[in-house]
């Protein structure tokens, strides 16, 4: 919703900046409340489709117990996420990076210490890990939003900011903001699906989970490395959708064509950088020892995790394109494309899940299925990553690449 902010920052227009902010906080209890409550309720349900039930086996039951509680804690404290990424993204909007980049340290250093007390000191367990990553977030977005007020100006709020809300500006920020938002939302099921089939390695035939959960530890710890591969991929993404907003404001469209062409080149540096570290990781399992204890780390959760990340490391630029592409288009105000390209991406990963692993093992999924196997269920978010990115490339070409300034319309005319 933060594209309407940056858009009207790009024209000079503080009042209609603050307008949107105050439609925004509105639109976010709202939202936040509503989200929240309703996770709260299909909690059970979708942790059944991950095939994760409460059960007599005290392996099954435990795995259970532990994810219900993590997740009931921060479903419940979700507000305060909502606040942290809203302001922030308000920040971005105005072009300042840097703060939002200072309170994440902040929240993390929060998260590691209330950690370490709830986790160590209390024994709180599960938990205490999900109360102090809900209050770590919430004090975080509490300090953000005080030093934006305090910093900039032209964002602190009036009541005529609130008292000129009406239903066709919260209507037009919900334009470019549930499509975006429902699209996060159909990716989390795709989600569920790859996690649900990883699991599936973990199950003998009989449905009983094996000792040590190799496949699910293995793949955790990979997925931990990729994101952390991702992490500025994703920030390089997140700067264009304020940049493609200001400069559509300001009307410099040929500024977001060079800011474009020269992020997909520095988002191909680090798609290179990223895969020749990860692979160097790769070598013994390195990289899980930066995430799991050693007593949780062996011969197959090294095995599965490896798996992964060969199927993953070296498509990592079509990733970095759907976060660059997808936030540049979003900033224009088309909020349709990413979304569709999500649907895409839904498709593709559900798509090679269900099929391709069952079919190169011969039959159902189980603990003995082959390594082979485990790499096709890791192909899906590659396939779903180029799904995407096919439409997202659609979009760009012909939402910047093609777009035409009005001296250039008026040249061709002359022409």
């Amino acid at each position: 919703m933060s594209v309407i902010i940056a858009n009207r920052i790009g024209r000079n227009d503080a009042e209609g900046a603050r307008q949107a902010f105050a439609t925004q906080i509105v639109l976010s209890i709202i939202i936040a409340a509503a989200v929240s409550g309703l996770s709260l309720v299909c909690i059970k349900p979708l942790l059944a489709l991950l095939g994760v039930t409460p059960s007599d086996n005290e392996v099954n039951n435990e795995v259970y117990k532990a994810a219900y509680t993590y997740i009931a804690i921060i479903c419940g404290g979700m507000a305060g996420q909502f606040f942290y990424n809203a302001i922030c993204c308000v920040l971005r909007s105005v072009g300042d990076s840097f703060t939002p980049l200072v309170f994440l340290a902040i929240s993390t250093v929060l998260n590691i210490g209330l950690d370490l007390l709830f986790i160590l000191a209390f024994r709180w367990g599960v938990a205490g890990a999900a109360l102090a990553t809900v209050l770590s977030q919430l004090l975080s977005a509490l300090g953000c939003i005080i030093f934006t007020f305090a910093r900039y100006k032209e964002l602190r709020l009036r009541a005529s900011d609130f008292k000129a809300i009406t239903f066709r500006k919260a209507g037009a920020m919900l334009w470019q903001g549930v499509p975006l938002g429902l699209q996060f939302s159909v990716l989390a099921f795709g989600i569920l699906t790859m996690s649900n089939g990883v699991i599936s390695f973990d199950k003998t035939a009989e449905g009983v989970m094996v000792a040590g959960t190799p496949a699910q530890i293995g793949y955790s710890a990979a997925c931990k490395l990729d994101n952390i591969f991702m992490t500025p991929m994703n920030a390089l993404g997140t700067a264009m959708l304020s940049f493609c907003g200001q400069n559509n404001g300001a009307g410099k469209y040929e500024r977001i064509k060079r800011g474009t062409t020269q992020a997909i080149i520095m988002m191909l540096i680090i798609a290179v950088f990223d895969l020749a570290l990860g692979l160097l990781l790769s070598v013994n399992g390195a990289y899980q020892h930066l995430f799991l204890a050693s007593d949780k780390i062996t011969a197959e959760s090294i095995r599965y995790g490896n798996t992964y990340l060969y199927a993953a490391l070296p498509t990592l630029f079509f990733v970095g394109m759907i976060f660059l592409l997808r936030n540049a288009v979003q900033g224009l105000g088309k909020p349709l494309f990413p979304f569709f390209a999500g649907i895409a991406e839904l498709v593709g990963r559900i798509g090679v899940c269900l099929i391709l692993p069952q079919l190169v093992n011969g039959g159902a999924i189980t603990c003995t299925a082959s390594t082979l196997s485990f790499f096709c269920l890791s192909l899906a978010d590659p396939c779903a990553w180029l799904a995407a990115d096919l439409l997202l490339i659609i979009a760009t070409i012909k939402h910047i690449y093609l777009k035409k300034t009005k001296t250039e319309t008026v040249i061709t005319l002359n022409d």
